[in-house]
């Protein structure tokens, strides 16, 4: 098949808000995930350096801070936040907020 449809919702959520669809669409390569965060969540630190998982984070409601390394980064709806796989990235929810994750070697 040449394409594969999922909605977010129909993915059994992780840790909360988080929804892994890589399995879901099939992708080899692209790692895509929806994150739900209510006001005042945070994310646990953590790199992709034993992966080599290149990330960018889109997000598309809210607001929230996320800390690379020692920089702490604001971000508002619209923003995009491409992060290397060695640094260390924690998010960190200023209010209600959805992201859209994507990760590829």
């Amino acid at each position: 098949m040449s394409h594969t449809l999922v909605n977010y919702d129909d993915v059994d959520a992780v840790g909360g808000g988080l929804h892994f669809l890589r399995d879901a669409l099939e992708c080899s390569n692209l790692g895509v995930s929806i994150l739900e965060c209510d006001p005042d969540w945070s994310g646990k630190p953590h790199d992709h350096a034993d992966d080599g998982q290149e990330e960018v984070y889109v997000l598309v409601e809210g607001a929230a801070t996320v800390t690379v390394d020692d920089d702490t980064v604001s971000m508002s709806a619209g923003d995009a936040l491409r992060v290397v796989p060695e640094s260390t990235r924690r998010i960190d929810a200023d209010e209600a907020c959805l992201f859209v994750v994507a990760g590829a070697p």
